[in-house]
């Protein structure tokens, strides 16, 4: 095995993880600061220029504070909960493509940790596998609110996985391949798959918000019925990992949003970009314009939870079922007689 291409891919990963836990970090800060600007408040401006050093001062809490184990609770299960989380919330950056790849001295790096010709399903599995650390969590504190959150959070990701499926199904018949990697360089230039799959997309995104748990479909994370959901009983950096999940979560949903819908690293003019800049340059600027796709992402998923009341749970599992499943299945039925039509003529 070429040590080149392991060292290359070892430093891919640590640069990954390294960014999913600052992102995660920082989208906390600017959590607050939306909040506060949508609320005409300040925010975080104690800690550093305009609070900038308030994630820090939080991890550090998360870091000091007691570390609480409830007696009655399954304490290895317990403990497990918060890192499997953690785990698949981190795992699914890896089949993102993150840049053209790089020609560095004739060496071509692409900036993918790996491309699998199934990479749409890892996602998809790694989004069902997500659930089984709250679940897991929420049965093993012996707690009956925690026990409920899961078992909310269990029916919601399962309902809306339907829906979001089905919506990348009709993505699939337009794109014809399931890797990243190709689905991203099918939309070149201006080519996005919104401007072909716009009903798609949002059913995606209506569907996203629900898999992260994010208002207004935070039904499991209910403090006003279940004082803190599955995560209740849970302190010191336990709790930290589990919210760090969530802001990881979020992070990787807007990169997949980008990747599937939105050209990914592709924008305008690249081509030109290419020619003036380089082949060292011009991928790090397509990676620089994914990161700002999946920043507007971000925003938005906090624009909308401190715009958007809570559902009620029954509101929300009719949504899942009578709307936007039934929206998804005629999407892919029209979709495909669409591309029937327009083969044969």
């Amino acid at each position: 095995m070429d040590i080149s291409f392991v060292i290359e891919k070892f430093i891919l990963v640590v640069i990954l993880f390294g960014l999913s836990l600052v992102i995660a970090m920082y989208s906390t800060y600017a959590e607050r600061k939306v909040a506060a600007f949508l609320q005409d408040r300040l925010g975080p401006d104690r800690a550093g220029p305009a609070g900038m050093f308030q994630p820090l001062a939080d991890g550090l809490k998360m870091f000091m504070k007691e570390e609480i184990i409830p007696t009655d609770s399954n304490k290895w299960l317990f403990m497990v909960g918060p890192g499997l989380a953690m785990l698949t919330a981190c795992i699914g950056t890896a089949v993102i493509p993150w840049g053209s790849p790089i020609n560095v001295g004739g060496r071509i790096i692409p900036l993918q940790v790996t491309d699998i010709n199934v990479g749409v399903l890892y996602i998809f599995g790694v989004v069902s596998l997500s659930v089984y650390g709250v679940m897991i969590g929420g049965w093993a504190s012996n707690n009956k609110y925690s026990l409920l959150s899961a078992i909310r959070a269990a029916s919601q990701n399962i309902s809306y996985e339907v829906a979001m499926g089905l919506s990348i199904i009709a993505l699939l018949l337009v794109t014809n391949t399931l890797s990243l990697k190709e689905i991203v360089e099918n939309q070149h230039g201006w080519h996005w798959n919104v401007l072909y799959q716009p009903l798609g997309f949002i059913l995606f995104i209506v569907c996203a918000f629900a898999e992260t748990n994010r208002a207004p479909f935070d039904l499991p994370e209910c403090e006003t019925e279940l004082i803190g959901g599955y995560h209740t009983e849970y302190s010191s950096m336990k709790l930290g990992f589990y919210l760090f999940a969530e802001y990881i979560n979020m992070f990787v949903s807007s990169a997949v949003m980008s990747t599937l819908y939105f050209g990914g690293y592709n924008y305008p003019g690249m081509d030109w970009v290419l020619i003036y800049t380089g082949p060292v340059i011009a991928p790090l600027i397509g990676t620089a314009v994914l990161f700002a796709k999946i920043f507007a992402f971000i925003f938005f998923f906090m624009w909308v939870r401190w715009t958007i009341p809570r559902f009620r749970y029954d509101q929300l599992m009719h949504l899942g079922w009578k709307i936007l499943m039934p929206l998804a299945i005629a999407n892919v039925i029209i979709t495909g007689l669409v591309i029937a039509i327009v083969e044969k003529f």
